[in-house]
């Protein structure tokens, strides 16, 4: 069965189809569903749900499914709960305006997901356009959906009737192609879901799926970014002098590497010009979507250092926005890859050269630390975050899949991998300061450029790896963190509990990965030391 007759659009009345940006901006603002800001954004709030709800996400365990999802990291619905909740779905959309975007999920031609998407809320049909790749006038005409998603926000499940957790819903039949998002506003929720999707359907044709930013210098020097929210990934990868594949999803094939989307969703809290120019100023145009960013009420203008509404304030824009964006979306296979971390306790250093059997190892565990004061209930100490190959909410099958694949194209084509940390230097948060951008983006700059990797290196103690000794304009003393700490013995301290958090993750991993991996772990490495 295909996905248009899983949920035929005949049955709707109110059908507005592929709207223009134009279009959906009137239809949103005469429905009152946001605010203009200053220069044309057009900003809203999502209430509740200021950020993905992973606890209600749901995958349909079928006979296709069943021995391929990877369980324990996804949450199970029954064919027949599903089945009850699209029935439930239709009946809830019949007599609502809907807002249908037909777009593709990725630039490679021969890989590209025709996608369908159906919205309640005209504004979430204009960010799914800004977010995925949209067709030119003859595609559209023999347009055929490959894969649908259906987003009714004011759709309030029923547990005992769905088998869901809370009102809140995000059901991914991949049997049958299509996804049921209710009970929330927060517009990620969409992007996401094709992103889940492209996970399952593209390793058993080769190709890596990767939750990363990737850009590609004046030689043709691709790179690629992995990183979880807040360590960078964005930033970095929108660099001036080098032109942007995307800031968040690509994927890796055996032409190179393509972005999957078609535009940009950034965070916004303390966004700066003078930090961020390119984000800053694409923040602030025509047909923008500003989520939960709070504005002035008499300029209008966004005040991105005001985290009221969340800290998870976004920016939705297509890729155009952005003055070296890539026209084509695609590249070669990447020279470097660089996987960042923000290190709230302060231990790792700003950049370190990994083997492909650590690069497997940092991929799986897909570290980095939120700070004090940053979440509801969480204290003075800054906390571990864990998410295997910088995106488990994504990944449907096990992690080892995504690990495997990419330590044989890390191999195959000899990338030079990078573990950088954006996070702290001098202490833990609270006590040390954040890392110098200047010096993260020099000595990112000289990794991309290929010289890093030939100045004199160190092997750190503790993880294995090797770290630059010394870089012009650096200061050396921030290669090294101990010495960066006014108390040695509380470095110490620290560093080994960040060992043991990495050591007790990583265990969930160990009896299904190569030997070369597991000793690639910063325990061994300190043992290999003291001996």
């Amino acid at each position: 069965m295909t996905t248009p007759q899983l949920f035929p659009l005949a049955a709707c009345s109110k059908l507005h189809r592929n709207n223009s940006v134009a279009e959906l901006m009137e239809f949103a603002i005469g429905r009152g569903e946001g605010k203009l800001a200053a220069e044309g954004a057009f900003v809203v709030e999502t209430g509740v749900h200021t950020g993905r709800s992973a606890q209600d996400k749901f995958v349909v365990n079928d006979a296709q499914t069943k021995d391929a999802i990877w369980w324990d990291n996804n949450k199970p619905m029954s064919p027949e709960h599903f089945e009850r909740l699209l029935k439930d779905f239709l009946a809830h959309a019949k007599d609502r305006d809907l807002y249908v975007q037909d777009l593709f999920g990725g630039a490679d031609r021969k890989l590209r997901l025709p996608t369908r998407v159906v919205t309640e809320l005209a504004w979430h049909a204009l960010f799914i356009r800004h977010m995925l790749r949209r067709p030119k006038a003859a595609e559209l005409a023999g347009f055929d959906p490959a894969f649908t998603i259906v987003n009714l926000p004011s759709f309030r499940a029923d547990p005992k009737v769905h088998g869901t957790r809370s009102e809140t819903v995000i059901a991914c039949d991949f049997t049958r192609k299509i996804v049921l998002i209710g009970g929330t506003s927060y517009a990620g929720e969409t992007k996401k879901s094709a992103f889940s999707y492209l996970n399952y359907i593209l390793p058993p044709q080769g190709v890596m799926p990767m939750h990363c930013s990737a850009n590609v210098g004046k030689n043709g020097d691709a790179a690629v970014f992995f990183g979880l929210s807040g360590t960078g990934k964005t930033t970095l990868s929108a660099d001036p002098n080098r032109t942007l594949l995307g800031d968040d999803e690509h994927g890796w094939s055996d032409q190179g590497i393509f972005n999957f989307e078609g535009g940009c969703y950034a965070k916004t809290i303390r966004l700066s010009a003078e930090a961020e120019p390119e984000i800053f100023q694409a923040s602030n145009r025509f047909a923008t979507v500003l989520e939960n960013v709070v504005i002035d009420p008499v300029t209008r203008r966004p005040d991105f250092d005001d985290g009221r509404l969340a800290e998870n304030s976004r920016s939705a824009y297509p890729l155009n926005y952005i003055r070296n964006a890539s026209a084509t979306g695609t590249a070669g296979h990447p020279k470097n890859i660089v996987m960042l971390t923000a290190d709230a306790f302060g231990v790792l250093p700003p950049i370190a050269k990994l083997t492909p059997s650590q690069a497997m190892y940092h991929f799986l565990s897909g570290y980095t630390a939120k700070v004090a004061g940053t979440e509801k209930g969480m204290g003075n100490e800054p906390s571990a975050t864990f998410s295997t190959c910088f995106g488990a909410p994504f990944m449907p099958r096990h992690a080892t899949v995504y690990g495997n694949l990419l330590r044989k194209l890390i191999a195959e084509h000899k990338v030079d991998c990078w573990l950088v940390n954006t996070g702290w230097t001098g202490g833990k948060y609270g006590a040390g300061s954040r890392m110098p951008i200047k010096a993260t983006r020099a000595l990112l700059n000289a990794a991309l450029a290929g010289e890093l990797k030939n100045q004199a290196m160190r092997t750190d103690p503790l993880f294995g790896f090797q770290v630059p000794l010394a870089l012009p304009g650096i200061d050396p003393k921030i290669l090294t963190p101990r010495e960066t700490w006014a108390d040695v013995k509380a470095y110490d301290e620290m560093a080994a509990r960040l060992v043991e958090m990495f050591n007790k993750n990583f265990e969930r991993f160990a009896n299904h990965v190569d030997a070369d991996v597991r000793a690639a772990g910063p325990l061994i490495a300190r043992n290999a030391a003291a001996e």
